[in-house]
């Protein structure tokens, strides 16, 4: 037990063994996981580090060691159900090399404690690493702690981080950003990337490949990597300039920046980005920006009941006349009455349920 009265499970056993190995110093992570945190990324962080440490897969913690920190001694709610118990109270964040805050559901009032907030800006203050993966960038941003930093969000939670912190500079083209002492991670698969790349800095090449090679990982991606994802169905999508260059346009519908900007923003000239447009997609930059817009407002119109002039603004026309006019020139449909096809639709399933 320990002064917080919190057992700490298998964490010493290894403590002689990584002297061994020659550093006499292992690397050290606390977990901070948020109420109804995503289970699947601190599964792959925590497997990572102990694929990293272990050797003859008996899970001995030779290289690396973590705890799961909280001020309480209560289970934690994953968002699929699943518990955790703590493993280690809060105490002083400099007995660790980074702590890391695991984020979930966007819609829990309050996911770390008071408590745990303060601790993360006292190990801010003590110059300790920390680590947002998924949603955690949420909570780094309300703890105050991403103030003049670029914060690294999915894609799928990109809109509602800007509009809950519009100061802050974001991008959710890339996996994960290191800013200084404060790195944020999209989530998904990307968390074994970030957990790979602190074991081949902190550890070693040996224990990251080992790591990769049991994981069945052919190689770790840099935070530069672009997400996994292109807002637009286009015939040719193994050009990184195109992908970096439709996630740009994603993520400015609202002011919609100018093509030039765009060139710019992904390392080429307008005219190189139409060039490598036309040749690869058939369209144009400007085409494929309306048409990215037009994504949105159909998912808007299907998911939201905003009225048109709201989804009009919010996809970058002035006015809904006009944003009706180049809906329906895409999509064959005004937008009323895609609306109204999707009520009929829903209808006619609560009728048949």
């Amino acid at each position: 037990m320990n002064e917080h009265g919190i057992g700490y499970g298998v964490a010493g056993s290894g403590r002689d063994r990584g002297s061994a190995t020659g550093s006499g110093k292992r690397l050290k992570v606390g977990f901070l996981l948020a109420r109804q945190f995503t289970i699947s990324a601190f599964a792959l962080f925590v497997d990572t580090l102990r694929l990293a440490s272990d050797v003859d897969d008996k899970s001995g913690r030779l290289l690396c060691d973590w705890e799961v920190l909280s001020p309480s001694t209560h289970l934690i709610r994953s968002s699929c159900g699943i518990q955790v118990a703590p493993t280690s109270g809060l105490g002083d964040p400099e007995r660790f090399d980074f702590i890391v805050v695991i984020g979930g559901l966007l819609g829990v009032e309050e996911p770390l404690a008071h408590e745990a907030m303060c601790f993360l800006q006292h190990a801010s203050q003590k110059g300790v690493n920390l680590i947002g993966v998924c949603t955690g960038s949420f909570i780094l941003a309300k703890a105050g702690l991403l103030a003049g930093k670029e914060a690294c969000v999915s894609w799928l939670h990109h809109s509602e981080f800007r509009a809950r912190f519009p100061k802050i500079r974001l991008t959710s083209q890339r996996i994960f950003v290191e800013d200084g002492k404060v790195t944020t991670c999209a989530g998904g698969s990307a968390v074994a990337d970030l957990a790979a790349l602190l074991v081949r800095r902190h550890v070693g090449e040996v224990a990251e490949r080992n790591a990769m090679e049991i994981l069945h990982l052919d190689r770790r991606r840099d935070g530069s990597n672009l997400q996994s994802r292109t807002p637009i169905a286009l015939p040719v999508h193994s050009d990184d300039r195109i992908r970096a260059a439709l996630l740009c346009m994603e993520e400015n519908i609202d002011d919609r920046w100018d093509i030039e900007r765009i060139a710019g923003h992904v390392g080429l000239s307008r005219r190189q980005l139409e060039r490598i447009f036309r040749s690869k997609t058939g369209i144009s930059p400007a085409s494929a920006y309306e048409k990215v817009c037009m994504k949105k407002a159909a998912l808007l119109l299907e998911r939201t009941s905003k009225s048109m002039i709201e989804i009009a603004l919010d996809v970058g026309f002035a006015s809904s006349s006009h944003f009706s006019r180049r809906f329906r020139a895409n999509f064959g449909i005004t937008p009323r009455q895609l609306r109204e096809r999707m009520r009929n639709r829903s209808e006619t399933a609560a009728a048949t349920s």
